[in-house]
């Protein structure tokens, strides 16, 4: 299996108006990638394609929700009519409740899915016709470490993520033994210092906080492009991710026992919110377009930078 060099590809970022999808697109685009983003703010959209051209990259956006399988196929299908192909799809949108699985209604819990989840699966089913059509591609979804491990106050998000490692390692296996040349990358990241924390409903009193160490976007913006590149199983990124899944794997109780000692008071910032506060659980934030959070990081300034990070493939 051979993948496209990246300034020869055309790229659909999806979830592409902050965090992680917004930096990853700009730096498909300053590689020389055909970009086109898509998420639910059309603000956001329109200043990330302005910033691209201001390079002299190549992009367009569509406004999409990754609820409705309709408009996720409409990102793929605009792909393919503004630059006549769609090499690489990366699907990143996801949203986030903190609060115990008790305090969690039913609708909440099923909205985590329709988006974390299903949004993946619809993302797959609308990018697989078009390259399948190419003879091959990359499809690269960002999913998480709690894909391996579930952590407390996020039973629906870590429901989700465990559900998109299921579902594309059936959707991998199936490609491969139809000899699709299609690279199916589970792109699995440790906590990333952006804007999820502070956008998401909070049951918590305060505003949440991921357990650190904290990693910049940049970190996992660098493994999209380079699994976009060379065909990869999955990715781990950021220390803490490959030493979570290696004792996950080796001893699950014990990693209870450490959630128990630290999982719970590490979540809790100090700084108050409450439920009602703006949040984008359920429509977009009005806020500008941001990459990194609001989290102070808590590794050396060459980890935070991107210059380099200990990512592990396979």
């Amino acid at each position: 299996m051979k993948l496209k060099p990246i300034n020869q590809q055309v790229v659909s970022v999806v979830g592409a108006s902050s965090g992680i999808g917004r930096i990853t697109a700009l730096e498909f685009a300053r590689r020389g990638a055909k970009v086109v983003v898509s998420a639910r703010g059309e603000s956001k959209l329109k200043s990330l394609v302005e910033e691209i051209r201001s390079f002299g990259g190549e992009a367009t956006y569509i406004v999409a929700d990754v609820e409705v399988f309709d408009q996720v196929k409409a990102i793929a299908d605009k792909t393919v009519e503004v630059y006549g192909r769609l090499d690489t799809w990366v699907h990143v949108p996801a949203i986030g409740i903190f609060a115990t699985f008790d305090n969690t209604t039913p609708e909440e819990f099923k909205h985590v899915i329709d988006v974390d989840l299903m949004g993946q699966v619809y993302g797959a089913m609308a990018a697989l016709p078009h390259l399948k059509r190419e003879g091959g591609g990359a499809l690269i979804h960002v999913s998480s470490v709690e894909g391996t491990r579930s952590l407390p106050y996020q039973s629906a998000y870590s429901a989700a993520k465990h559900g998109v490692e299921g579902f594309i390692e059936a959707m991998r296996v199936e490609l491969q033994h139809e000899k699709w040349p299609i690279s199916v990358t589970s792109v699995k990241p440790a906590v990333i210092n952006s804007p999820f924390w502070n956008n998401g409903l909070t049951k918590l009193g305060v505003k949440p906080a991921g357990i650190p160490p904290y990693y910049e976007p940049k970190l996992v913006a660098d493994a999209i492009l380079y699994v976009a590149e060379h065909p990869t199983r999955d990715y781990l990124v950021g220390d803490v991710a490959k030493i979570l899944d290696l004792v996950q794997r080796i001893s699950p109780p014990l990693v209870d026992s450490l959630l128990l000692l630290v999982g719970f008071k590490l979540q809790h910032s100090s700084e108050p919110k409450s439920e009602d506060a703006p949040n984008n659980f359920y429509q977009p934030v009005a806020e500008h377009d941001k990459v990194i959070g609001e989290i102070e990081p808590r590794r050396g300034d060459t980890w935070a930078s991107g210059a380099e990070y200990p990512g592990r493939r396979s």
